[in-house]
């Protein structure tokens, strides 16, 4: 009765996912509003229709346990596991803890789980079910939540059971498709109600029950039993100052403590143990001395089922006992079952019981709890080993140790994502007291968690005080956090107070030595002390050396390295920029896309693809950026990231879009400024003053690049340089124009690259009178014809046509003109076109209209990016892989791309000339 609707909606979603379509939908509502029975709806629908049904619950102690609700689900599958690639079969053993390894990214694990369920699938569809969601742990949560976002074709339907309101968030669920249960309707209601009370019913009474169960099933199932006849005919009442599943939990509270008293303990022991694992129950039963028949009294009273597992009716009844219970009582189940549970096959869970028992402080426990952390944080559960810490903490009787794991748990828990809750752990390991290596690494993580939230201008100080601290106490850790303190001040424009890039370099220069043979980073670290103290032209080589280093192929017998190099790619990206090398540039940035999605590493890839997407428009592959920038978003909605603009302005202000250049400049400006980031705000400024370039505003484009070189040392001011020349020649402000042409060609003459001498010889040509003009432009066709980034190659025969028009060579500036006009079109730099189509028109040649449609543009971003992937004769398998998706929903999309390009086969998808 009632929930036909949601009854409806589910079986849209198993009707979905069996023609393949797979989905996923959230269940939210209120405790004993119908969840489960909706949940058990769907798999009485499912298995009559062909599915295999497979479910997990999570459970309140269990959310401190790492992949324990997806274990849960996942183990009668595991079968499948073979299928997998290898890393993907490595990601899921080292999380489940079948196998050793380094602790796998919590994305690739998401993507191995991806593609185990769609390799079941195949055998027929496949209906996951999660009830109270709420209480997965946080890396579960999170792995079910990507899967959820990335199921396409693979005839799979998630559905997850959600309680709200709840005191724990989880915000890995947000922005799935969701239902909401209300409470029934009031026939309804009153149906439910008389098939649970068969004794005559008051009126009044009755009428009163609705009122109070609010549409909820389980209160009006509930709330009458155990209530005496003579009060159903006349003056029952129910508690107004509760809500509805307090007073159910209360009235499962009521029918327990009715019970015998050793089945009352046994209700205890099992509401404290989360597995449903029978034998452990009866174990520790046996070691409180109470009879396997003390369960018949509390199966008679309906509150739960043991067999070969132990059920509760609801979540409420374990709830309902174990709160009931007075905490000598709880101390008492939880260490039976501590002397129940194995040592050698589940540590954890033993440790984890050990520390419920404890009264006051214990130090064995708290140790054992420390090595339960350390497991936890092999498999990659950072948040569980947060947890495990925590409670070391609480338990640990020296303050000096009790300090250190506070800030043990603090480090866990900024590492995975939690930086508010990190904040509340740094302040109890500030209490102390800590050593100088403790107190060093607290204000180390202070800064780590201040970037983190606000990414603000004081983060590059907070980190040069604490590499300052390390630098006696641990010579690595010193270096490494000397470099985060340029990568801060990179990204948020110096130190916040006036001092710039020059301030941190000389700080850095008391870093500490290498301890070893110097890695990338170290050098890395090493070339920036170098070029910000003795400038950049002594910078340049050793820049370059450290940025090559990065560029070595990784050593499989050294991974920490590996993922040490990996940690700093980005970094050596934008010095490879500052250098204006490009083949560098595109190596680095190409590598870092790599290995960010070989080591399912989503939470650094975004940022990766959007700065490969700009690169990419500079090469002038505007439909490869947007691909990226597809990839980026798609990914960011399933990470939960922050929403970043700077891929798509880059993008509007080279094609020459007014209206969402300025739309996304506008955000990107307010957000930074927000936040004390003047890189950010330059670099927006920057691709304003393209856009106003492209569109021939040379007064704003100079306003524009003005503002972008305002810092004192953006990472994008070599890409800012030639744009304020231009613009300002075009304003008549060839003084300002000259300022910036001197910055470019001392840059220019350290670095010597094809792309700085080009540049540099193209805006002597715009700032120039006579006859050395002609040969400055040729000079720049030459460079910048042996530049990888063609856009600059473009632009140069732009400007070249328009100084050849304006001397009266119309023929010659004819031929540099059609070929501006022709590479920019085909660049899609739009408004630069649009420039090269005006000259050429005053040359007296009409421009030939290069917009015909191709094949290609019937497919969108994401469909052209599997198909350009697939052309290089990689399997569906190898698509998938790299694009975070399973093999099944590559076909998919390969049957779309095919019928929209009017083939057949990959062989004619190699054989089209992708753009």
């Amino acid at each position: 009765m009632g929930r036909r609707a949601e009854r409806a909606a589910v079986e849209h979603l198993l009707a979905q996912a069996h023609a393949g379509h797979s989905g996923a939908l959230v269940l939210r509502g209120e405790a004993g509003i119908g969840k489960t029975a909706l949940l058990e709806h769907a798999r009485g629908v499912a298995e009559p229709s062909g599915f295999r049904v497979e479910s997990s619950a999570g459970v309140e102690s269990e959310s401190q346990f790492a992949f324990a609700g997806l274990h849960q689900l996942c183990a009668p599958l595991l079968d499948r596991v073979s299928a997998l690639p290898e890393p993907q079969q490595a990601a899921l053993g080292v999380a489940f803890g079948t196998h050793s390894g380094a602790a796998p990214d919590r994305f690739l694990v998401g993507l191995a789980t991806l593609n185990l369920l769609a390799e079941v699938a195949e055998d027929g569809p496949l209906l996951c079910l999660v009830d109270d969601a709420h209480w997965l742990d946080q890396a579960s949560a999170e792995v079910l939540a990507f899967v959820a976002r990335r199921v396409e074709a693979e005839r799979v339907a998630l559905v997850f059971g959600l309680r709200d309101p709840t005191d724990r968030e989880v915000p890995a669920f947000g922005g799935l498709p969701e239902l909401r249960l209300a409470g029934l309707g009031e026939a309804d209601a009153r149906a439910l109600l008389a098939t649970a009370v068969r004794a005559p019913l008051d009126g009044g009474v009755r009428d009163r029950i609705v009122a109070e169960a609010r549409g909820n099933p389980l209160a009006l199932l509930e709330l009458p039993r155990g209530v005496q006849p003579v009060q159903l005919a006349g003056g029952f009442q129910l508690p107004d100052a509760l809500g509805v599943p307090y007073r159910v939990e209360d009235s499962f509270r009521r029918r327990s403590a009715s019970l015998p008293a050793d089945t009352q303990t046994l209700l205890l022991v099992a509401a404290a143990e989360p597995t449903g694992d029978a034998d452990l129950l009866w174990r520790a039963a046996q070691h409180l001395g109470i009879a396997r028949d003390a369960a018949a009294a509390a199966e008679a009273a309906g509150l739960l089922e043991i067999d070969a597992r132990v059920r509760f009716r609801h979540p409420l009844v374990r709830s309902a006992v174990y709160r009931a219970a007075t905490r000598p009582e709880q101390r008492r189940a939880h260490g039976a079952l501590a002397a129940a549970t194995d040592p050698q096959l589940d540590p954890d869970r033993r440790a984890w019981h050990r520390a419920q028992a404890v009264l006051g402080t214990d130090e064995e426990v708290a140790a054992e709890l420390e090595r339960s952390a350390d497991r936890a944080r092999a498999r990659g559960g950072l948040a569980a080993s947060a947890a495990f810490l925590k409670h070391a903490a609480d338990l640990t009787p020296d303050p000096g140790r009790r300090a250190g794991r506070a800030l043990g748990a603090a480090q866990a828990t900024y590492e995975s994502g939690a930086s508010r809750i990190a904040s509340e752990l740094l302040t109890v390991a500030a209490a102390g007291p800590l050593d100088a290596l403790g107190g060093a690494r607290l204000e180390l993580l202070r800064a780590q968690i201040a970037f983190h939230l606000t990414r603000g201008a004081e983060v590059p100080g907070m980190l040069l005080d604490a590499a300052k601290k390390l630098c006696p106490l641990d010579a690595a850790l010193s270096r490494e956090t000397y470099l985060h303190a340029f990568d801060a001040a990179i990204i948020t424009g110096g130190l916040g107070d006036g001092r710039g890039m020059a301030e941190v370099a000389e700080a850095a220069r008391a870093a500490p030595p290498p301890t070893g043979p110097p890695e990338p980073a170290d050098l890395l670290l090493d070339a920036l002390v170098t070029t910000h103290t003795d400038g950049y032209a002594a910078g340049v080589p050793v820049l370059r050396q450290a940025l090559e280093a990065f560029c070595v192929d990784d050593d499989p017998a050294e991974p920490a390295a590996c993922r040490e190099a990996r940690r700093w790619l980005w970094l050596a990206s934008r010095v490879a920029l500052t250098i204006l090398d490009d083949e560098l540039l595109w190596v680095l940035a190409r590598r870092n896309v790599r290995l960010a999605r070989e080591s399912g590493a989503l939470a650094s890839l975004p940022a990766a693809l959007l700065y490969l997407s700009s690169m990419s428009v500079l090469a002038g592959e505007p439909a490869r950026a947007a691909e990226l920038v597809a990839e980026e978003t798609a990914i960011r909605q399933v990470t939960g990231g922050v929403s970043l603009h700077f891929g798509r302005l880059v993008m509007a202000a080279w094609r020459g879009d007014p209206a969402e250049t300025v739309e996304l400049h506008a955000v990107a400006v307010r957000e930074a400024t927000s936040r004390g980031n003047s890189a950010e705000v330059s670099l927006a400024e920057h691709a304003l003053g393209v856009l106003n370039n492209g569109l021939g505003d040379y007064a704003a484009a100079l306003d524009a690049e003005e503002r972008a070189c305002a810092s004192l040392e953006p990472p994008h001011i070599s890409l800012a340089l030639p744009e304020l020349v231009e613009a300002a020649t075009r304003a008549g402000r060839p003084e300002r124009a000259a300022v910036a042409l001197e910055e470019l060609d001392a840059r220019a003459r350290a670095t010597g690259t094809s792309w700085a001498l080009g540049l540099v010889a193209r805006s002597r040509a715009l700032t120039g009178t006579g006859p050395d003009v002609e040969e400055h432009y040729r000079a720049a066709i030459d460079h910048l014809g042996r530049c990888r980034l063609v856009v600059y190659l473009a632009r140069t025969h732009l400007v070249y046509g328009e100084w050849l028009r304006r001397e009266g060579r119309r023929r010659e500036a004819r031929d540099q003109l059609r070929t501006a006009h022709g590479l920019l079109s085909d660049m899609g730099a739009g408004a630069f076109a649009d420039r090269a189509a005006r000259e050429l028109r005053a040359t007296g040649e009409r421009p030939r209209n290069r917009t015909a449609a191709r094949p290609t543009d019937a497919l969108t971003a994401h469909e052209l990016h599997v198909a350009r992937l697939v052309a290089t004769g990689a399997t569906s398998r190898e698509v998938a892989t790299q694009l975070f998706l399973s093999p099944r929903t590559i076909e998919a999309h390969l049957r779309s791309i095919y019928r929209k390009l009017g083939i057949s086969s990959r062989r004619q998808l190699r054989e089209l000339q992708l753009p």
